[in-house]
């Protein structure tokens, strides 16, 4: 086992491994691709229903200013207002959380698939080793990690500063507009801001999930002895298979033996080939054979055929064409039913029986 450990792995993991790896949580995903398309998908979101958002929070801070007085007779203690606010925002923001909702579980679904995994949940303790943390953070994927983020902070900057630089000429119209104006300008130019912001950071999430799949795909990698291995684990050993089938060879032999004596004729060839039939008049269907065999064995069927008086006949085009084209348990074709007609009326004549 320690060997393996040192092994170079080279190979590309097999499904098995696949789904190994998948049950124990490990898959090729980008937390910054979820993060990326949250707030992306959530502001463009907040940039189509804004608007109408705006307007319905407008109206209702209107009805309740204007109806305080009447509000407060009701209710003194302001609970009734209390909860029908909470109530009618929670309904205005409802769709924005059901389209951040839907991304969320999108775009792990895009990523992994749809799989439960309880071994996933268990907790890990072996991450508490101070040894391995510390491995983990001067590791190739830290410094990775560490590029990516200097990277983001970087381009995101570059992006928002150009992003304000391009509105300056506007901030100077400020000035002539009224509050409800400029807080319709300032909203669009933050939503827009974020939403090339969010862009910007969608780019680098979708880079950071390439490298995700490669690293995964790295992580995965099995060595030649361990292909070898699982492969012998799902096919089975060749040694147990072999011994699996002489088994049920050695058990079809035993049922075909049982069946020599119950025979009509065996046709052999003249000691290589021997194969037993039997026909029942009474059900009208072709002769069946019940047992055949090869050189040994057909020594065997001729010796216990001849031990219950079944006629052996000697047939060498008959016994060659009944062992190539018929199997235990199957009825003689058709292109072969007048020879074996013409033998099982020259056994029934020696036996005094009829054809039917």
């Amino acid at each position: 086992m320690a060997d393996r450990d040192f092994q170079e792995r080279t190979e590309k993991a097999t499904p098995r491994q696949r789904e190994r790896a998948r049950d124990e949580g490990k898959v090729a995903k980008s937390q910054e691709l979820n993060a990326a398309a949250i707030i992306t998908l959530g502001f463009l979101t907040l940039y189509m229903v804004g608007p109408n958002l705006a307007n319905q929070v407008w109206g209702f801070m209107s009805y309740t200013f204007s109806n305080a007085p009447s509000i407060v007779a009701q209710d003194p203690t302001f609970v009734t207002l209390f909860q029908g606010s909470m109530y009618k925002f929670f309904m205005m923001l409802l769709p924005m959380f059901a389209v951040l909702l839907v991304v969320a579980f999108g775009i792990n679904v895009a990523q992994i698939g749809f799989k439960i995994s309880s071994k996933a949940m268990e907790p890990k303790f072996d991450k508490l080793d101070i040894i391995k943390g510390a491995k983990r953070l001067f590791s190739l994927r830290s410094l990775v990690q560490l590029l990516r983020d200097t990277l983001k902070l970087i381009i995101i900057a570059v992006v928002a500063y150009f992003s304000v630089k391009s509105e300056f000429a506007g901030f100077f119209l400020l000035a002539d507009m009224n509050t409800n104006q400029i807080a319709g300008t300032m909203g669009t130019l933050a939503v827009t801001l974020a939403l090339k912001i969010g862009g910007a950071y969608l780019a680098i999430a979708f880079l950071d999930y390439m490298y995700q799949r490669y690293d995964f795909e790295k992580s995965i990698r099995m060595s030649k002895q361990e292909v070898k291995e699982e492969h012998k684990d799902t096919e089975g050993n060749p040694q147990m298979k072999g011994r699996l089938r002489q088994v049920a060879r050695e058990m079809s032999q035993g049922r075909q033996m049982k069946a020599v004596p119950d025979a009509d004729v065996v046709i052999k060839n003249p000691t290589h080939l021997a194969v037993a039939l039997k026909y029942d008049a009474t059900e009208g269907m072709a002769p069946m054979v019940v047992a055949k065999g090869e050189r040994l064995i057909a020594q065997r069927i001729i010796k216990i055929a001849e031990a219950n008086d079944v006629p052996v006949i000697e047939d060498k085009p008959l016994a060659r064409a009944l062992f190539k084209m018929c199997e235990v348990g199957q009825m003689v074709p058709a292109n072969l039913y007048r020879a074996v007609a013409e033998v099982l009326a020259y056994v029934y004549k020696l036996k005094g029986k009829v054809i039917k």
